[in-house]
């Protein structure tokens, strides 16, 4: 299946249907960022911004939320 075809299909599907496919998608979504995330911690590729924040705070250059 194409994305075209997916999309006209998607595009075709009854309101109560579009709603299933919608929370669906979300959480397959999310499921996928919160798998690229693990896997970007677990290489170390964040360590430098988390590094470069936690000086700024020491440094007193943030706020509190």
């Amino acid at each position: 299946m194409t994305l075209q075809e997916l999309e006209q299909s998607i595009s075709e599907l009854p309101p109560n249907e579009l709603s299933r496919f919608r929370e669906w998608f979300l959480a397959f979504d999310a499921r996928n960022w919160d798998q690229r995330f693990e896997a970007d911690v677990s290489a170390g590729r964040l360590d430098r911004l988390a590094d470069e924040a936690i000086r700024e705070h020491e440094a007193g250059e943030s706020t509190e939320l």
